[in-house]
């Protein structure tokens, strides 16, 4: 008789920070088979449990852990973007790996991950959350939602893992066309993050003060002006909407960095909007005005995005 016992899928997330933390804890209490990437001098300390508290419920969950990419179903990459060339080091043997989901923000890591691994390789995906890795291991996840969103020719391979992530609490959706899947997470994500990080407030900050607010709005039409232009199907008023409905006390993990004293991502998250609002002479002069100001909240003597 053949067995008919389905063995579970295999994970390795590239960086165990808060959105790889959550994501392996997720799939961990699935039942898939996780494995943790982490710098080689870090393996022998690092917990071989992740501790997640959510929304979605708190558990602990075990996993491996290894410096290097071991053979599996699906690479989750999760660092930021501004980590990404060294944190590519870990993956040797690419051939050994069904799949890469990157979960980066921006757009731009897609084209160098599929120009290094390999059109088919590459499955671009992206989430929206508010999670943080508070120490090595234990993640606390603060929004009320999770939102994973994958291009549907992942479908075959990805439909049981979103399914199970549905039943934990994500929202998941399939999404046929690649620039509106990139570019629905970017003209959300730019706004809220260079507005927060400018201003160093909340979103609900953001939006109860008419000037900030303001800016806001003018930066989420300039990035949908420049999406549209790019082939990507977004409404500014529907994100506009979104943006209204999310929790006041959100805060984006660009205000973060900035006040931790790290790098912010800034030229993968605005740097889309700067780039392509020059290759179709759109005028963005709000989200540069903003740009300056995290520029200048970060400490930079001059620009990183002129």
């Amino acid at each position: 008789m053949p067995d008919t016992i389905s063995k579970p899928m295999r994970h390795a997330i590239l960086g165990a920070g808060g959105v790889g933390g959550l994501m392996g804890a997720c799939l961990a209490h699935a039942g898939a088979s996780v494995t943790l990437v982490v710098r080689r001098e870090a393996v022998a300390q690092y917990p071989r449990q992740l501790r997640l508290e959510s929304p979605f419920g708190n558990f602990e969950v075990d996993v491996a852990v290894a410096a290097e990419v071991p053979p599996v179903d699906v690479l989750w990459i999760t660092v930021k973007a501004t980590q990404l060339e060294p944190a590519l080091a870990a993956l040797k043997n690419p051939d050994g790996v069904r799949a890469i989901v990157p979960l980066l923000n921006g757009i731009d890591h897609v084209s160098l991950l599929r120009a290094r691994y390999g059109s088919n390789h590459v499955i671009p995906g992206t989430i929206a959350v508010e999670t943080e890795r508070v120490s090595p291991g234990h993640i606390v996840h603060r929004s009320p939602f999770a939102r994973l969103n994958v291009l549907s020719a992942g479908r075959a391979l990805l439909a049981g893992t979103l399914e199970q992530l549905q039943q934990i609490g994500f929202g998941c959706r399939f999404i046929d066309d690649e620039p509106t899947l990139m570019w629905s997470k970017l003209v959300f994500l730019a706004p809220f993050a260079l507005t927060t990080s400018a201003a160093d407030k909340t979103v609900g900050e953001i939006l109860s003060d008419p000037q900030w607010r303001s800016l806001g709005e003018a930066c989420v039409r300039e990035a949908c002006a420049v999406g549209v232009a790019e082939g990507a199907k977004v409404d500014p008023e529907a994100v506009l909407s979104g943006v209204s409905a999310m929790p006041a006390n959100m805060r984006s993990s660009m205000q973060k960095d900035v006040e931790q004293r790290k790098t912010p991502e800034l030229d993968a998250i605005a740097g889309p909007i700067l780039r392509g609002a020059r290759r179709h002479g759109i005028e963005v002069p709000v989200t540069k005005q903003l740009v300056a100001g995290v520029e200048e909240r970060a400490g930079y003597r001059e620009s990183r995005l002129a």
